[in-house]
C-alpha cells in the first residue's frame, strides 16, 4: 500500500466533558483454531474506518472503531469515540527513514521510545481505547532494519504499562521478506496489520503463504490505488468514478474482509473523510464539502446489513466526444468539445451537476505525504443540460483533468473525473 495519512492537527470536537479513567481489557484468544478479539470478555469484530471526522455517521451507519496515525487531538477524540460507543486503534507515528530519521541514532531513538512511553501512560486507561498501532508503513522507501528493533522496544513498553491492550504494527501491502523480519526481530508485537487496496483479494493467502502465524487486522483498505490502475500515454492514472469504487469496496468487503474469520480480526476502511492525493476524489469516501459518496451507503450496509433509506447518485461513467479516459484522450488547443456524465438517482431525488477543469496534479507524492490542490482553470465548460456539458480545450500544451461532482440535494454526491492532454499538431 502506498498511503500515509498523518494527522497533523485534529479538528476540535465538541465533546469536552471528563471521562473516567476506566480501562477495559482488550485481548486475543484462539477460540476452536481461530483467532477471536475480545474486548470486555465478549467477541468484538472491528468494523472501523480510518480517520477522525463524520463520527456521527460512523456511529449511525454501524460502524464501531476508528484508526488513528499520530497522537494530535487525541484526549477530545477518544473521549468523542467513547461518547459514540466507538473504540480507537490509537497511532503512534513512528518516524520514517524516508523523511530522513536514522535508525543508527541511538539518542534520537530513544527520545522517541521516552515520547511514546508517556503517551501511554497518559491514555493507556480510557476506555475508548481498542489498541496501539505502532508506526504506520516505516517499510515504504526504507533499508534500515533496525526500525523493527525500535517498534519491538516500544511494544515491550507498552505490555510494561499497559496490560490490557495489544500492540500492532503496520506495513505497506505485505511482503515475505518484512513477515518474516517482524516475526524474528519484533515478537512483542501482537497483532500484524497491513494497508491493502487492489491486492487486498490477495491478503489472506499471503498472509498464510509468507508465514505469518498469528491474527491480523487490515488497517486501510478501499479504492484501487493510483500505482495499481491502467494509465494515460502520458502517465498519469485514471480514476475510477464513485459508482465503480462502490462496488468495489462491497466486492473486497465480502470476499475478502468478512470470510477469514480464522485470522482477520476486522478492518479499517479508507478514507473515512477527503483528503487530497493524487487527485482532490481519489481517496475520500466524503467530499470536502461533507457530501456522502456511494461508498458510504455501501459501509452502511456492510456494517449494519441495512441499505440507507436515502441512496447517492450513481454515474454511469465520463466521456469527452463519446470516448472514455482509457482511451488517452488528446485534444488540439482551443478546440471545442463534448463532454457527459450520465447519472441516475435511486430515490429519483433531481440531482445537480459542477463541471470543474484542474491542471493534473505536478505534487503527487508518495505514501500518502501532502498534497497541494491542482490549480483551477475556470471559464472553459458550459453545462448544456443535465449530465452533458461543452470543453474550450486550453490554449497552453499540457495535462489536465475535468471533474465532475453530481448532488442530490440530500448530502450525497456522485463524481467522476477523466484525464487529457492538450498538444499541437
Amino acid at each position: 500500500m502506498k498511503h500515509i495519512f498523518i494527522f497533523l492537527f485534529f479538528t476540535t470536537l465538541s465533546f469536552s466533558q471528563t471521562i473516567e479513567r476506566k480501562p477495559i481489557k482488550v485481548e486475543v484468544k484462539v477460540i476452536n483454531g481461530q483467532f477471536k478479539l475480545y474486548r470486555d470478555g465478549k467477541p468484538y469484530f472491528i468494523k472501523g474506518a480510518a480517520g477522525h471526522t463524520h463520527l456521527e455517521q460512523l456511529a449511525k451507519y454501524g460502524g464501531n472503531s476508528i484508526r488513528t496515525w499520530g497522537l494530535e487531538g487525541t484526549e477530545e477524540l477518544l473521549n468523542e469515540a467513547h461518547r459514540l460507543g466507538l473504540t480507537v486503534t490509537f497511532g503512534l507515528w513512528v518516524q520514517h527513514e524516508r523523511h530522513g530519521f536514522n535508525y543508527n541514532n541511538e539518542e534520537k531513538v530513544a527520545v522517541q521510545l521516552e515520547r511514546f512511553t508517556e503517551t501511554v501512560k497518559q491514555f493507556k486507561d480510557h476506555p475508548a481505547l481498542l489498541a496501539w498501532g505502532i508506526g504506520n508503513e516505516v517499510d515504504l522507501q526504507y533499508t534500515n532494519t533496525n526500525v523493527w528493533d525500535a517498534i519491538n522496544d516500544i511494544a515491550k513498553m507498552i505490555h510494561r504499562e499497559d496490560p490490557n491492550h495489544p500492540t500492532l504494527t503496520v506495513t505497506a501491502g505485505i511482503d515475505e521478506a518484512e513477515i518474516k523480519l517482524i516475526k524474528t526481530k519484533c515478537p512483542e508485537i501482537d497483532i500484524y496489520a497491513v494497508n491493502a487496496y487492489g491486492d487486498l483479494p490477495n491478503i489472506p493467502t499471503k498472509i498464510r503463504t509468507f508465514g505469518w502465524t498469528g491474527p491480523y487486522i487490515v488497517t486501510e483498505w478501499g479504492f484501487t490505488g493510483h500505482w495499481e490502475i491502467a494509465k494515460t500515454n502520458w502517465d498519469v492514472a485514471i480514476e475510477e468514478t464513485s459508482t465503480e469504487k462502490a462496488r468495489v469496496y462491497q466486492s473486497r468487503y465480502e470476499k475478502t474482509i468478512a470470510i477469514d474469520t480464522a485470522r482477520c480480526l476486522g478492518s479499517y476502511v479508507f478514507l473515512w473523510g477527503n483528503k487530497i492525493e493524487y487527485t482532490p476524489t481519489w481517496c475520500g469516501l466524503f467530499l470536502a464539502s461533507g457530501e456522502e459518496t456511494e461508498t458510504v451507503g455501501v459501509m452502511d450496509y456492510l456494517w449494519s446489513g441495512k441499505w440507507p433509506t436515502n441512496k447517492a447518485p450513481q454515474v454511469s461513467g465520463i466521456t469527452i466526444d463519446r470516448f472514455p479516459p482509457k482511451k488517452s484522450i488528446v485534444l488540439e488547443p482551443n478546440s471545442l468539445h463534448r463532454i457527459a456524465a450520465p447519472a441516475t438517482d435511486p430515490d429519483s431525488d433531481p440531482l445537480m451537476y459542477e463541471w470543474v477543469l484542474l491542471y493534473e496534479s505536478n505534487n503527487k507524492l508518495v505514501g500518502g505525504d501532502a498534497e497541494k490542490k491542482p490549480g483551477e482553470i475556470k471559464g472553459h465548460i458550459t453545462s448544456d443540460q443535465q449530465g452533458t456539458a461543452t470543453i474550450i480545450a486550453p490554449a497552453i500544451v499540457g495535462a489536465y483533468r475535468v471533474y465532475v461532482y453530481i448532488y442530490d440535494g440530500q448530502n450525497h454526491a456522485a463524481t467522476a473525473n477523466f484525464p487529457f492532454y492538450v498538444e499541437s499538431e
